[in-house]
């Protein structure tokens, strides 16, 4: 390489195509459009129909900064999705469930479009004996029943060491109540703080992953009231969970949480290690050695200690799923990778270079220089 230059060029992709969910309608349209932006590209938007008001506002904002052959929105259902799936596009970059994302990336694949799949999945909790139960407890319900349990990375079941199971429970009966509850009181279907499900769709999903598991042994512990004219569904809390209930296996997102004890740490990591890789896995432990062990011994595409959600706020971190639970990264400069191709340039000099050493006809000479190169690589 002597005599040549080397850099990386990033350029463009081309078009993009952004599916954004209904969860986040705003934010999650947005965030990948100005990555895709910074690189260079246009950009087709899909919102969710789920969130009508939300993607008509989306379009009428990005209609008054933008000509339509620079961004453009598409309002409309499912029809509207598939057609434009089957576009060639540059990039996808799609945020949602992992179901739709394999329909997603079945479709990029006809075109052999790169994509960038942000999914979910089942995020579990563990908290040991070692960790402060107060301050943990506030944080996962916090982390959990924002926006109703709407979030991909919310907390989607705990683990919690059976030594301290009982007092864990109790402070988050206590902190919903601290955080949703009127001056104390239980009555947080009045509270201007705690949300609703989405639709009447999402609203009989959830009751009907609670309905299974009651029928199957669960106890609800705190919650479980529902008013399906509001869309309400209480901070809800069970215990007595197994893996013969839907809830177990399908990632909630609603405002249920399953908890499940452990004796030992490894316990807990070898349940995590039997259900597939989730999007963000949480540790609340006081225990250095642990806290290592826990990382080291499972896998997730992002984790926070003694925290929930936070890490997906700094923006020098890289942002998505492993496997089930998402393709590719993205936030901050990460983003901005995702929509660009990373092009590798190498600039030669004229005339005589050292690679012309090795061009043949190969002699005895020419052999024996090459044996001598090939000390070096």
């Amino acid at each position: 390489m002597i005599g040549t230059r080397s850099w990386v060029q990033h350029e463009a992709k081309g078009v993009a195509l952004i599916i954004s969910p209904w969860n986040y309608p705003f934010q999650l349209a947005i965030d990948p459009l100005l990555y895709a932006i910074a690189a260079g590209n246009t950009a087709i938007i899909k919102p969710s129909e789920i969130t009508p008001h939300t993607s008509a506002i989306i379009k009428k904002m990005l209609g008054e900064v933008f000509q339509e052959n620079e961004v453009a929105v598409f309002e409309g259902d499912a029809i509207v999705a598939q057609s434009l799936l089957r576009q060639p596009f540059d990039h996808i970059f799609f945020t949602g469930s992992p179901a739709l994302g394999k329909i997603v990336m079945e479709a990029a694949a006809k075109n052999l479009t790169s994509v960038t799949l942000e999914l979910g999945g089942k995020s579990p909790t563990i908290v040991d004996e070692t960790s402060h139960i107060k301050d943990a407890a506030q944080k996962i319900v916090w982390g959990k029943y924002m926006n109703c349990g709407q979030t991909c990375i919310a907390p989607d079941y705990v683990l919690v060491q059976e030594s301290v199971k009982d007092q864990f429970i109790q402070e988050m009966k206590d902190n919903i109540q601290k955080l949703y509850g009127q001056d104390g009181q239980a009555d947080i279907e009045q509270s201007p703080d705690y949300t609703r499900v989405v639709n009447q769709r999402h609203f009989n999903r959830v009751r009907k992953l609670l309905d299974d598991a009651v029928e199957k042994g669960a106890k609800v512990v705190e919650g479980g009231k529902m008013n399906p004219e509001d869309n309400y569904i209480a901070p809800t809390l069970l215990v007595d969970v197994n893996d013969d209930m839907e809830l177990m296996h399908e990632e909630i997102f609603g405002p249920l949480l399953p908890i499940q004890s452990f004796k030992d740490l490894k316990e807990a990591t070898d349940y995590i290690n039997t259900k597939p890789k989730p999007l963000a896995l949480y540790f609340f432990s006081r225990d250095k050695k642990k806290q290592h062990f826990v990382i080291q011994n499972t896998s997730a595409g992002g984790s926070a200690i003694n925290e929930t959600l936070a890490h997906i706020s700094n923006p020098d971190l890289p942002f998505g799923g492993v496997n089930n639970s998402g393709i590719g990264k993205t936030h901050g400069y990460y983003g901005f990778l995702a929509f660009s191709n990373e092009r590798a340039v190498l600039k030669q000099r004229i005339g005589w270079t050292t690679l012309k050493m090795l061009y043949p006809p190969y002699t005895e000479k020419k052999k024996k220089t090459i044996n001598n190169f090939s000390k070096f690589v």
